[in-house]
Formats: structure tokens, C-alpha cells, sequence
């Protein structure tokens, strides 16, 4: 079963956004497994609260996203 688990900031996407995603990433599996891998592809999508989030031992926050 092919997975793939997407981290996103909290309350960047709407679920249509959301939606799209999951449909891109599991046509991107069916496009390299073959169309039986479809029906089995679990996409998670999880979304990360702010300070939830660190890069080269710093804590990124919503400014520093580009979110503020």
C-alpha cells in the first residue's frame, strides 16, 4: 500500500486545497505503480500548530512562514 504522510502549517488549507492535494499525490503513485496502486494509495495530511515546527534547531513560527 503506497502512503504518504504531507505535514502543512494548521490553517493553510481549505478543504477543496486539501482535496486537490491528495488527488496529486495519489495520481503521482498511480502514475509510477500503475493503476492498481490507486485504490490502496493512503494520503495523510497533517496539519502542524504553530511552534510545532523546527529547521536548523530554530522554531519557525507563522511570521516566519509568511503567515502573519
Amino acid at each position: 500500500m503506497p502512503f504518504a504522510n504531507l505535514k502543512v502549517p494548521a490553517d493553510t488549507l481549505t478543504p477543496e486545497s486539501k482535496k486537490k492535494l491528495i488527488d496529486a499525490v495519489t495520481d503521482a503513485y498511480a502514475d509510477v505503480y500503475g493503476e492498481r496502486a490507486r485504490a490502496t494509495t493512503l494520503v495523510l495530511v497533517d496539519e502542524v500548530v504553530e511552534g510545532g515546527w523546527g529547521l536548523g534547531g530554530n522554531v519557525l513560527t507563522a511570521e516566519m512562514l509568511g503567515r502573519s
